[in-house]
């Protein structure tokens, strides 16, 4: 999979002036973090179209898959419950508002993460 700039700017653009977003890499393309917590992404599989990924969570599922162009993502052959990658090119602006406002809503009732445990170091023996 490959990373699409001009996806990110896209979802930025159409989140406005949402904060704190921080981008990560992962997964092969790149993500948008909403605070602690993923709220969408994009991405260009191998040969495919390029799509964008979000987070809408389990019960904004029927409603992310009415949208077009939608689909339940999988990886490998697991189905990922509470995201949904769409086809770019499916989405207009108002459709793009519509699963980001989807994946917002479901985001925004996640609480804080705990703090990450400090990873301990194998130590070589001599």
């Amino acid at each position: 999979m490959a990373y699409d700039p001009a996806l990110i700017a896209r979802l930025r653009a159409a989140l406005g002036g949402v904060e704190p977003l921080t981008e990560k890499r992962m997964m092969g393309g790149a993500c948008l973090m909403w605070g602690q917590h993923m709220l969408c992404g994009a991405d260009v599989p191998n040969g495919g179209m390029p799509r964008f990924l979000f987070r809408v969570g389990p019960a904004g599922m029927d409603a992310a898959l009415a949208q077009p162009g939608t689909s339940r993502m999988e990886m490998g052959r697991r189905a990922m419950t509470g995201y949904v990658f769409a086809d770019a090119a499916a989405l207009d602006d108002a459709a793009l508002r519509a699963m980001l406002d989807l994946a917002r809503s479901f985001v925004a009732t996640l609480g804080d993460k705990p703090p990450r445990k400090p990873r301990r170091r194998a130590v070589k023996a001599g």
